[in-house]
């Protein structure tokens, strides 16, 4: 979720992963590369902590409010990277990020990038071999949450890679603020957290947009939906621990929430949708895993078996029609 976008709120059941800060972590420099909002965002976040800050950006300039708070502009990244032993790179994308990091990989070795740029476990996973195969220490990371929360309380950051080098630096990036949690070894780690929730979050975004859309069509104002549509999400949320539960536990919820009864109400959407003219490419998407898992595992399978269902190729025919509802045929 990080990058130059902003980030929806989210905050971990986690214990004991609050960041603290030892009396000497603002003696450690750090260096930042990429100053857009979530850039400035992180390098205002290490000067007011107390940490000597050089900063870099392809367009110099973004660099002047960070100068004028005390940072110390690089003319180049290889200067920018020699002025610390952490550098934190947040960029617009992955292809930047080795544009700008490939040609100074010589004044990156022996250093410790930190990488908060957005993308797929797959790239964070090959820019560290990347690393690895030129000396460079490297931890790839998520920001969780919007570029006003960082340095303060209620930021969330994911980190993954190696253990030491995070408990190496681990009081300086805690001048980031708020919940910090390293998910392990494993590179890809916090990208996979990353792009999972991503997808969770603009599901269910795109989910309330069709819901907006809908009522509207039907003559309900988006105010008088809000407040029953904020109802109806909260179900969502109270779910959620119950359903990893049963699929780390290989069970399923069905009986009162059999996934069969569940697709007859997705597919009197679709036909609510398509008598208004509405795009039901969403829903449609929804109905057909649903009706693929119920195929497979039967009609009292709950919600988990969509799991499976969807990752599992669909069929090349696409979404199946939905059947029309009882007693409008």
């Amino acid at each position: 979720m990080t990058g130059q976008h902003s980030a929806p709120h989210t905050t971990p059941d986690t214990e004991n992963q609050t960041a603290s800060r030892p009396a000497d972590a603002a003696s450690s420099p750090v260096t930042v590369l990429g100053l857009g909002p979530m850039g400035s965002a992180l390098a205002r976040a290490f000067l007011r902590a107390g940490h000597p800050t050089t900063v870099w950006n392809r367009t110099a300039a973004k660099a002047d409010p960070l100068v004028a708070e005390g940072a110390v502009r690089a003319d180049s990244v290889a200067e920018a990277a020699a002025a610390s032993p952490l550098v934190v790179v947040c960029v617009i994308d992955y292809d930047a990020a080795e544009s700008i990091l490939t040609p100074a990989a010589d004044a990156l070795k022996g250093r410790t990038v930190v990488h908060l740029t957005a993308d797929t476990p797959a790239r964070a996973r090959a820019m560290a071999d990347w690393a690895r195969a030129n000396g460079i220490d490297y931890l790839d990371g998520a920001i969780m949450t919007p570029t006003d929360t960082i340095g303060g309380p209620s930021a969330v950051l994911l980190y993954s890679g190696p253990a030491d080098r995070y408990a190496e630096h681990r009081s300086t990036l805690a001048a980031l603020g708020g919940t910090a949690t390293h998910l392990g070894e494993d590179p890809g780690r916090a990208a996979s957290f990353d792009i999972a929730l991503l997808d969770l979050f603009w599901t269910a975004m795109s989910g309330a947009a069709h819901a907006f859309a809908l009522a509207r069509a039907e003559g309900v104002s988006a105010g008088e939906l809000a407040p029953f549509a904020t109802g109806i999400s909260a179900l969502l949320g109270s779910s959620i621990p119950e359903i990893a539960a049963n699929l780390d536990a290989g069970t399923t919820s069905g009986d009162e929430a059999a996934l069969a009864s569940a697709a007859e109400g997705m597919a009197h959407v679709v036909h609510a949708a398509q008598a208004r003219g509405l795009d039901t490419g969403l829903m449609r998407a929804a109905l057909a895993a649903a009706r693929r898992a119920v195929d497979a595992e039967g009609g009292d399978t709950g919600i988990e078996s969509m799991v499976a269902a969807m990752a599992a190729p669909a069929e090349a025919t696409g979404p199946a029609e939905p059947a029309e509802p009882a007693g409008r045929r």
